[in-house]
């Protein structure tokens, strides 16, 4: 690119954008003189008219249009880099409004955000660890942490940083008691938990060699709680079938033991979510980026998981 080609350029933009010569230049601290010579530069490198001059105004000609809509583009993209960069380089200030499932929040979430607050002193945080939706744009939340597959939002932005696993178990006890299902269908005979969403069980998932099978229920016990069903769980009441975010260290220790495994559903995506604004602000991507550093190396179930698989 030539040396002045990119200042003949800003001072194009922002003669169409103001309208005249005149006020082009006092927005870039510039003569007039010198903006009608970086125009004429641009035409004479391109051989083409892009600006109609007359006393009173100017204009673009279909050619200027053209070049117009382009370089305005870039130098809006240019000013988007700098103001990205500008953001990064500031420290978190003001309140966090993060949303997150309960259990998973209360399980996952609060220890990254004590981490967090630690390291940012200036930062306060506004926590919602609830099962309900919320639409983060209408109630003003800056991230929301969601599980299952997403739905477009032309709002919002995701990211995925994680998995979760369902699995079936029960404790030793139990299965002592009562036996080992050998297959989904054998779950009627047997005492189940079950998590009340909306007053109705939410069925269990498997995958068979048959396709898709639902277990609905309903369970010889109803719980609206995960935090109570897991308890009702490891006291031996029956089988339950929860994500290993809940059960994983029970299952490392022992005092779960998972049935049914060649069953399991596809793992969960975990995704965090922000509104889509053209700047995040620093304590949203501090947020993100801790998020993600921690979670490097999976989200704690993988681990777990990959212990049992390997007899540990």
């Amino acid at each position: 690119m030539e040396p002045n080609r990119f200042g003949d350029i800003t001072a194009f933009v922002a003669a169409v954008k103001t309208g005249s010569f005149t006020a082009a230049a006092a927005s870039l601290g510039l003569t007039r003189s010198a903006v009608g010579k970086s125009i004429v530069r641009l035409e004479a490198r391109m051989d083409v008219r892009l600006l109609n001059r007359t006393t009173r105004k100017l204009s673009l000609t279909d050619e200027g249009l053209v070049v117009y809509e382009r370089w305005r583009q870039i130098l809006e993209d240019l000013e988007e880099v700098d103001a990205t960069m500008a953001l990064r380089r500031g420290k978190p200030t003001g309140t966090l409004k993060l949303t997150a499932p309960l259990s998973f929040g209360q399980r996952h979430i609060l220890p990254l955000l004590d981490a967090y607050l630690k390291q940012w002193p200036e930062l306060r945080a506004d926590i919602w660890f609830t099962d309900r939706f919320v639409d983060l744009v209408e109630e003003g939340f800056d991230i929301g942490v969601r599980i299952g597959a997403p739905k477009h939002d032309s709002q919002l932005l995701t990211r995925t940083i994680g998995c979760q696993q369902f699995v079936t178990c029960a404790s030793p006890d139990y299965l002592a008691r009562r036996g080992v299902p050998k297959t989904p269908q054998d779950l009627i005979g047997h005492d189940t938990i079950a998590f009340l969403s909306g007053e109705r069980p939410s069925p269990w998932r498997f995958n068979t060699p048959e396709g898709l099978y639902l277990f609905e229920g309903p369970g010889r016990l109803n719980i609206d709680s995960s935090e109570a069903l897991h308890e009702a769980a490891l006291a031996g009441f029956g089988l339950a079938h929860q994500p290993t975010y809940i059960t994983g260290n029970d299952l490392q220790s022992g005092d779960l033991v998972e049935v049914l495994e060649a069953y399991r559903p596809q793992p969960d995506p975990i995704r965090v979510l922000y509104p889509s604004k053209r700047h995040l602000s620093p304590r949203i991507r501090a947020f993100i980026d801790l998020l993600v550093e921690r979670w490097e190396a999976g989200v704690p179930w993988e681990a777990l998981s990959s212990k049992q698989a390997d007899g540990k």
